[in-house]
């Protein structure tokens, strides 16, 4: 055999497979969302620039003013103040990432614009209006649908007073914002907030950018304004950056060639700072129509003061005044405690809280990338070429040449490198190499395509090797000899597995009131009811005892999606009995689910000439008894808090800590409701105010838990509500007869 062929040929097949899953838009998709997720983690929080600040408009601010929470129905003359104080200060740019576009109190309306006229320096949000419209024709159906984006700008006095309105349009959850628009090509290619907003901050440097592009390109250079002033005064900065992108995108090497000319000391020299600037400002007309943010961390990271406190900055006399001198301020709703935030956008540092990054965040994490010029840059073609062919070939090469265990490790050892290398240029740079595909398909299809390929090249031998032992041995002989070296496992297994119980109320007096046959004949019907959700949900029925049933979801190790398709199947099997009972009339069995998870015994278990495959272990029990606890409760899915782990797609209560009969160990529990895209907002409700009366519990404050069950149980929707009205019995009882000094707040249940 010669191996080096076959395992250039593996390599080169693990390259072009890994090339060509690369330009699937669904791969690209993932690795945008998963792939950059990782390197933004492994990262972590990078340094933002000293020059960007965020005055966020807050609950603190909102408490600190006497104002209400919502910044729509501030008074203006708040701004007023504001932008006054901000430009006394010495703000280079001031961003309002606010909707001006309700008229209020006219003389608030006007000295707000008085005010944004004396900075000079002050840039409106103006967001866009989409509408969908059929394309029609008078003598045919419609022909499709038009999508016209509109831009509605601030009320006319601030429109005149402002020195430039920009949009800064962005998708809400669930889509992740990971980019940008730059110049947002359906409202006419206009530029966004950022970009006007960098714009104006690089007015500092107009004159010398301006000579620069008379040095490459004399002829564009001369229909530009003159300076800084003229820009302001006549030609506008929104104008003038729709000039420089054109002037740009009609000469593609403009670029090149005036970075050159600013690193030729000789031909052009500026200090550092400007020099910066510059630079940055040149490469922001050379990029596309949208950039990958490299953002800084989670919320916060950026330099952030309260509203009040920019408000009253020349004021502070016991802190350190707030230094926004020659720097870009970005004013906007930036709430870094509150879930609720309504201006949040889901991004790759979003909190398990729900607290997500705002809007007016995002803006300034944009203008700082544009005044680092370090986005985030994605491989292009040529370099997504070179790195998934080369990397499939050594991969290739070294998993068909080296031993199975060797080339196990080196696959291994090599993606360690790669992730490494990529983190190393993602921190560095801002480089965004792929992941997914170099370290999940490549490095697998290489190692596990060469143990093919070797198992089939020794499946090959050994077939020659029986074929030649055939002309010896008899062909039992041969087979006792094949089996001999099987490590055939004919005993059960420790694995991780999740377990659900159903129990059926009123079954007992059900079957005393029908006939055998026609319980027989029900009964087949009921578990055909519960069975198909569990089979749906990839589990098994393990056993089925009168009116209960066992199922099993079972793998090596523990697994968050196993236990998901388990509470989905439990759900499932909710939904299939109440159907059921629709159906069936006046014979109704209403059916309780407890859910478990941990690890047990599966296989074969029996003895002489009876064997069953079960699961044997304590989780058994244990997910009888939480099952049990639902008659208690008034509940009808219960769960532990090992099945939820890692589990955030589902709207759950904490019922509390429970120790059942049987048991030593006491169980948190929980009441599964529905998957949380189908809940409302009397459910959610429920479970706050319930979570609120549940700690006042833990906290022995008796009469506040049975005043927070109360609420509960006294509203027409929850009355009927089992855990409220078993906690506020109990907490009656201990207010009237409080517990032992070391209570622990555990349910200790006497009963099953």
């Amino acid at each position: 055999m010669f191996y080096p062929f076959k395992a250039v040929i593996l390599g080169i097949l693990t390259g072009v497979l890994g090339l060509l899953l690369s330009l699937m838009p669904a791969v690209f998709e993932l690795e945008e969302t998963v792939g950059l997720a990782i390197l933004f983690k492994l990262r972590g929080v990078r340094q933002a620039p000293s020059d960007v600040i965020i005055v966020s408009i807050d609950k603190a601010s909102a408490a600190r003013l006497n104002l209400p929470n919502d910044p729509g129905q501030w008074p203006r003359l708040l701004h007023t103040r504001l932008t006054e104080s901000l430009a006394q200060a010495g703000a280079a740019v001031i961003v309002f990432d606010i909707i001006f576009d309700k008229a209020r109190s006219t003389a608030d309306d006007q000295a707000f614009a008085d005010g944004i006229r004396q900075a000079r320096n002050v840039v409106l949000f103006e967001y866009l209006s989409r509408e969908t419209v059929p394309v029609t024709d008078k003598r045919r159906p419609p022909q499709g649908m038009l999508h016209i984006e509109t831009l509605v700008p601030p009320i006319p006095p601030l429109v005149q007073a402002a020195v430039a309105l920009a949009p800064f349009p962005l998708p809400k959850v669930p889509v992740k914002v990971s980019q940008y628009w730059t110049f947002k090509t359906g409202a006419g290619d206009t530029p966004t907030l950022p970009i006007v907003a960098f714009q104006i901050f690089a007015l500092e440097v107009y004159d010398e950018f301006v000579r620069l592009l008379a040095q490459v390109s004399p002829s564009q250079a001369a229909s530009l304004p003159r300076d800084r002033e003229a820009v302001l005064t006549t030609t506008g900065v929104e104008e003038l950056v729709r000039v420089l992108r054109g002037i740009f995108s009609r000469e593609p090497r403009l670029a090149e060639r005036m970075l050159e000319a600013l690193r030729n000391a000789k031909a052009f020299s500026v200090d550092v700072t400007k020099h910066h600037i510059l630079t940055s400002l040149i490469r922001m007309y050379q990029s596309a129509n949208s950039q990958y943010l490299n953002f800084y961390g989670p919320p916060g990271t950026i330099t952030s003061v309260p509203y009040y406190r920019a408000l009253h900055m020349q004021e502070e006399s016991s802190r350190q005044p707030l230094d926004v001198h020659g720097k870009t301020v970005f004013v906007g709703f930036s709430e870094r405690f509150r879930p609720e935030q309504k201006d949040g956008f889901y991004t790759v540092f979003s909190q398990t809280s729900g607290v997500d990054i705002s809007g007016v965040e995002i803006a300034a994490t944009a203008f700082a990338n544009l005044l680092e010029d370090r986005p985030v840059w994605p491989l292009g073609w040529r370099g997504q070429l070179a790195t998934l062919l080369l990397w499939g070939l050594l991969l290739g090469v070294l998993c068909r040449l080296l031993p199975v265990i060797i080339a196990a490790v080196s696959a291994l050892g090599l993606g360690v490198l790669y992730l490494m290398a990529a983190q190393y240029q993602f921190t560095t740079t801002g480089s965004w190499y792929p992941l997914l595909v170099p370290l999940l398909v490549q490095v697998p299809l290489a190692f596990f395509g060469a143990l093919v390929w070797k198992y089939c090249d020794t499946n090959r031998e050994r077939q020659n090797i029986r074929e030649a032992f055939g002309y010896y041995l008899p062909d039992k002989v041969i087979d006792q000899l094949a089996q001999s070296v099987a490590n055939v496992k004919t005993s059960g297994e420790i694995v991780y597995g999740v377990c659900l119980f159903t129990d059926a109320a009123q079954y007992a007096s059900l079957a005393e009131a029908m006939e055998p046959k026609a319980l027989g004949s029900f009964m087949n019907t009921y578990y055909a009811t519960v069975f198909e959700p569990v089979r749906q949900y990839g589990g098994i029925v393990s056993d089925v005892i009168g009116d209960a049933m066992m199922a099993l979801w079972a793998t090596a190790q523990p697994d968050a999606a196993l236990r998901e398709r388990a509470c989905l199947a439990a759900l499932a099997i909710a939904s299939a009995v109440e159907r059921f009972k629709q159906s069936s009339g006046t014979m109704q069995l209403p059916t309780r689910i407890g859910l478990h998870a941990g690890a047990m015994l599966l296989g074969n278990i029996g003895a002489l000439d009876h064997y069953e495959y079960r699961a044997v272990g304590d989780i058994i029990n244990t997910t009888s008894r939480i099952e049990g606890l639902n008659k208690f409760l008034g509940t009808q899915i219960l769960v532990s808090a090992e099945v939820l782990q890692q589990l955030s797609g589902f709207l759950t209560r904490e019922l509390g800590t429970f120790l059942v009969v049987g048991k030593s160990k006491p169980l948190v529990v929980h009441e599964l409701l529905c998957r949380l895209g189908e809940s409302n907002k009397q459910q959610r409700s429920l479970c706050t105010l319930f979570a609120e009366g549940l700690g006042a519990y833990r906290r022995q404050a008796w009469a506040e838990a049975v005043e927070k069950f109360s609420e509960i149980i006294s509203s027409s929707s929850h009355k009927e509500d089992g855990p409220s009205l078993f906690y506020a019995k109990l907490c009656q009882e201990y207010r009237e007869k409080p517990p032992e000094a070391a209570w622990d707040g555990i349910v200790r249940m006497v009963r099953k």
